[in-house]
């Protein structure tokens, strides 16, 4: 506690859900996370994320100092099983230069936006120009919101599209064909969505096991994993990995230590370490990948930086726009 203490000079905005929904916007978005990653890496500035839980509750935080923008802050995910599961999401930002609360972001579709924005600027960085067939493991929320990011910076020339239930497979198709204006075809089997230019892995089995296998991938193809996101969970299988050329992550500690996927192929023998190269690397001219053949993947489990860069994107939005709730109050900034 300070006596040197002052109210902020610009009350605090809140985003809600709604607020988030009317001004998503994938082409933004996308800016928003290639601008923070063409900034070579530091992982000071985007630790890995914090733990806390209770047989009970659960919280997990994901900060971030980007190293562009004016904002910092983090995102925080409550859980709690008091009556199933049910949780919340909650992005803080501060100002960089007067580390005064900036503003409150409902999380919830901030973690979709940020999520397939950042999955599209990976894949538009390992994958060669021209048209291209999609392969897609999975028909729900995430599969529907990353094809449509990658039809931002991709030139699909058609998808096909798997998943167990045959359904929601050919509600997909169906639906995904009337927004791109592509041909887009429900297949009988992940094998058979798997042999394509690009795939994309965005569903898990039940008992955890690889949905996506080696022996279904082409000589040259770019694959898309982003459903193994902790270490129980996999996606792909090791042999798959052991094919890749490299291996392009949104965050290297998050990906070697905290996917499933990662974990296993390093127990089966994989130098993952040697294989894996961060996205900022990449777009900062870092690394130069060979496109022309090989296999390269694009892993992700998502970070702080995603959250903070797209948050704030949505903040400038919104005070442009004259949206959101201006808080009556604000917290105290004291001077130490």
């Amino acid at each position: 506690m300070s006596t040197l203490s002052r109210q902020p000079s610009q009350m605090p905005l809140f985003l809600t859900d709604s607020d988030v929904e009317a001004m998503s916007d994938w082409a933004d978005a996308i800016t928003a996370i290639k601008a923070a990653y063409g900034v070579s890496g530091d992982d000071r500035r985007t630790p890995g994320r914090i733990f806390a839980q209770s047989e009970r509750e659960w919280m997990r935080i994901m900060p971030s100092v980007p190293a562009n923008g004016r904002l910092f802050g983090a995102k925080s995910i409550v859980g709690s099983f008091a009556d199933g599961l049910n949780v919340s999401y909650l992005i803080t930002l501060f100002d960089k230069d007067t580390a005064d609360l900036v503003a409150l972001v409902d999380g919830n579709r901030v973690t979709g936006l940020r999520t397939a924005a950042t999955t599209a600027v990976g894949a538009a960085a390992i994958t060669p120009r021209g048209p291209l067939h999609l392969g897609v493991v999975g028909s729900g929320f995430e599969a529907r919101s990353h094809v449509t990011a990658l039809s931002h910076v991709l030139e699909l020339a058609s998808v096909r599209v798997y998943s167990p239930t045959a359904a929601n497979r050919e509600r997909f198709a169906t639906e995904v064909a009337a927004e791109l204006g592509i041909s887009v075809r429900a297949v009988d089997t992940a094998e058979e969505a798997a042999g394509a230019d690009v795939v994309l892995c965005a569903a898990r089995s039940r008992d955890e096991s690889p949905t996506v296998l080696a022996d279904w991938i082409g000589p040259n193809a770019t694959v898309l994993s982003i459903g193994s996101t902790t270490p129980a969970q996999r996606e792909i299988d090791t042999a798959l990995i052991g094919r890749a050329d490299a291996v392009v992550v949104d965050t290297v500690e998050e990906v070697v230590l905290g996917s499933g996927d990662m974990l296993q192929a390093r127990a089966d023998g994989v130098n993952v370490e040697d294989l894996v190269v961060p996205l900022s690397d990449v777009l900062s001219g870092k690394t130069e990948l060979k496109l022309e053949s090989g296999i390269r993947i694009y892993k992700s489990t998502g970070s702080g930086l995603q959250d903070v860069v797209v948050a704030e994107m949505l903040v400038d939005r919104a005070r442009a726009e004259g949206r959101g709730t201006v808080l009556p109050v604000g917290i105290v900034t004291n001077r130490k």
